[in-house]
Order: structure tokens, then sequence, then C-alpha cells
């Protein structure tokens, strides 16, 4: 499995080793391995941009799970998402031939998105001319690439999780962060926009369940509830206990706030909380319907009210969380 130090995937590890699988994790060296503590497995280094890592990492693996990516709204070298996650993904399919069953985690954000803001699902056409940002790109050339290959025999799985929340979101990723800000009340307003946010645990069950019952050459998204930002920021308030945002902000205004936290992003090196992309993104609900992966997987999602409540006693016991 690859992606076991960060947040999905070390949600996907536990949930496999309580299954009862024995895990090969494929980590970076160098990297972070809290999210690894406590879970019994054997840990081999390698990255995605080295094959003949993969290769050996995957040598007699049974089952093959890959939930590595760079998620990130904004890079500065958007050449280098690119290679990791659509010529990474194509090198560790490739890697895994001879795996059982491989379940690759792609995202909705591969997906397409309904014209009148009704919740998509697996069938909704993408219109490539149309995806906002290197990270969006890089997921639908990725899904793209597994589904030629699940076309040509490899026996893989798609898994579209939404946007996920939870413990053990230790960078924290961009969900998180927005949750780990309005939890801080660094959030005074909102945009009118909204996500589809579900719980971490649910999506690591859903890869296991895509794992035992999942058609190859098939898509599932594990998504949670549909809810506009001035709902989801209401539950981070209510968890947090604190007042909810009550401002409303247009977009149009913010696009200047965009180009300067961009421009001190490429000379800082930090990551800006605010780019184009995001505004861009924000003109359409990111809604999304899991009901395929409910009928065909026995998928079970928990209310997005519980997804926030452990986020924000997560962020809390880490220390993360601070006004």
């Amino acid at each position: 499995m690859t992606g076991a130090t960060g947040f999905v995937g070390s949600a996907v590890a536990r949930a496999l080793a309580a299954r009862g699988h024995r895990l090969r994790l494929l980590a970076r060296a160098g990297s972070d391995r809290a999210n690894l503590a406590g879970l019994a497995a054997e840990v081999v280094t390698g990255d995605l941009t080295d094959p003949a890592s993969l290769v050996r990492a995957a040598a007699g693996c049974r089952f093959v799970l890959h939930v590595a990516a760079d998620y990130r709204i904004w890079v500065p070298d958007p050449a280098a998402m690119l290679r990791a996650n659509v010529d990474g993904t194509v090198a560790l399919l490739r890697a895994a031939a001879g795996a059982e069953r491989i379940v690759y985690c792609s995202s909705v954000a591969a997906l397409g998105l309904t014209e009148d803001g009704s919740p998509a699902d697996e069938t909704t056409p993408v219109d490539p001319a149309r995806i906002v940002g290197t990270y969006k790109r890089s997921k639908y050339l990725a899904e793209q690439a597994v589904r030629a290959l699940a076309a040509q025999g490899t026996p893989a799985v798609i898994v579209n999780p939404a946007a996920p929340v939870g413990p053990r979101d230790r960078r924290p990723t961009p969900t998180g962060r927005m949750v780990l800000d309005a939890a801080a009340g660094r959030t005074p307003a909102y945009v009118d926009t909204g996500l589809n946010l579900v719980h971490v645990d649910d999506v690591a069950l859903g890869h296991v369940l895509a794992l035992e019952r999942g058609v190859p050459g098939e898509a599932y998204i594990l998504g949670g509830e549909n809810l506009s930002l001035r709902a989801i920021l209401a539950l981070v308030a209510a968890a947090a206990g604190r007042a909810p945002p009550r401002v409303r902000l247009p977009i149009a205004p913010l696009w200047p706030m965009a180009w300067v936290a961009e421009a001190w992003a490429r000379m800082s090196g930090r990551e800006p909380r605010l780019t184009r992309d995001s505004l861009r993104m924000a003109r359409k609900r990111m809604f999304f319907s899991s009901a395929k992966a409910i009928g065909a997987l026995g998928y079970a999602p928990r209310p997005a009210a519980a997804a926030v409540a452990d986020a924000v006693a997560w962020f809390r016991a880490a220390g993360m969380l601070h006004a």
C-alpha cells in the first residue's frame, strides 16, 4: 500500500489491519511516519517517481492499494505534481501487474459536475477544458490512465473520495485546514459554495469494501453529506464552541487577495490560504452522490457532524488548535 503515512492512507491502513490483512507499506525516505504509530506493518522505502522501488515493494503482494498523492490546491511546480500523481500511478499499476486486485484512490476532483448544482455521480461527463487547477487535472489524467489499463485487463477498482475530515490530518490537507482555521476563529466570513464532507474512517472502510466487493474497471464515489460552506462552518463552530461566521462575501472582490497570496507564497515558500483556483472552484457547488457505493459495496457513511466533531477533537488533542 502507498500513502499510509498520510491522512487518508493511515485510515485505510488501519481499516485493512482491522480486517486481518498483513501490510507492506511504501514510505519515502525521511517521511514523517507518525501516522504509522501502533500499526503492525512492514515498511519499505520507495517513491512514486522511482519505478524500480515500486517493483520491489509490490513483489509478492496479493493486493495493492494506491492511496498516495500530492494533494495541494496550489503548487509552485505543476510538473512535479503531475509526475507524482499521473506518472507515479501508471508506474505503480505496472509494478503491481501480478496482483489479484488493485484499488486506486482517485478523487471526486476527477469527476464532472452538474450545471444545476445537483449531486453528480460516476457517469457525469467531464469537460477536460474546464478542469480547474493542477491537482484536479492530475487526478483526472491519472484516473483516465487507470481506466485504460483496466480495459486492458489490469484488475483495478477506482474509488473517488469526496472531502474527508477526521483524525490524523497532520499537515493538514486543504479541507482539514478549512476546518482547523474555522475552529480557531480564523474564518470571519464565507462564500456561497458547497462541498461533500465525509469522515476519513468511512472513506477508509470504503477502500476495503472496494477491495472485497468492487468490480475491476468500475468507479465508486465515497462521499458523505452535501452541505453549503455556511452549514459546514456552522458544524465546525458548534464542535469548537464558537459562533459561526455570518458574513457572506462575493467572490469577485477576493481576486486581488488571491493574487497577492500566491505572489507571497512564491517568495516565502509557504502554501497560500487563498488561491485563484480555489475561487474558481467556489463558483460551483461540488455535490456528489454515493448511491452506487452504498448499493454495490454496502458503504454506509455517518453524518457530517460526527466527522467534523472528530476532526476538531483530534486537532485539539494534537495541539494544533490555537485561537
